[in-house]
């Protein structure tokens, strides 16, 4: 009882946020004998350049986050924050809807890519669990080959944004360098749980 009334919370902190950036609005609806507030989408070009984000990244050859005017190269760690949205929005059992207009076999690739994607950035650092599997078995189609290798350009994709984010002077660089590690191991820890809610559940 308590959870459910925690999670409406949410729900309605997450709505108003979203109000606040101008991505949602509010209307008053009437269902049967209530009224109700309702958070339709106010601009569908933030719909669209999620859906775009999520489709590049779970179904293109290539590694690199798709480039829009709302997602552009300046925003930090672009392909952490894509990874991230994918593996959130896979976890709450929603990515079924960004890829619905797919046919069934590349459902199922990106279904598959996004499972790797968690357990890839589930660990800090990111890539520790390719690391330590890539020891001993080689071979393998060509097919996983692939996309074994876009994992691994995602993942240095990744790495470059960290390292790229640490310019600045000398003297709090170290300090700063800390932070950033902390946040970032923080986020591997919440793709963990993500990863584990199945079996949680």
């Amino acid at each position: 009882m308590k959870i459910g009334y925690q999670l409406k919370q949410v729900r309605e902190r997450l709505a108003k946020g979203l109000v606040d950036k101008g991505v949602l609005r509010t209307e008053k609806r009437n269902f049967l004998l209530f009224d109700m507030a309702t958070h339709p989408v106010s601009d569908p070009t933030f719909k669209d350049d999620v859906l775009k984000r999520t489709l590049g990244l779970l179904t293109a050859r290539t590694a690199a986050v798709p480039l829009s005017e709302l997602y552009d190269e300046n925003v930090r760690y672009r392909t952490i924050r894509a990874v991230s949205m994918v593996c959130a929005a896979f976890a709450a059992n929603v990515l079924e809807n960004a890829l619905i207009h797919l046919g069934y076999d590349a459902r199922e690739a990106a279904f598959a890519k996004c499972d790797e994607l968690l357990a890839e950035f589930s660990q800090w650092p990111f890539g520790a669990v390719r690391a330590t599997a890539a020891g001993g078995i080689g071979g393998g189609t060509s097919a996983a080959g692939a996309e074994s290798a876009n994992l691994a350009e995602i993942n240095r994709l990744a790495r470059m944004e960290i390292v790229g984010s640490g310019e600045g002077n000398g003297e709090g660089q170290t300090g700063g360098q800390a932070q950033r590690e902390l946040h970032l191991e923080v986020a591997a820890g919440v793709m963990e749980i993500f990863r584990r809610m199945d079996s949680l559940l």
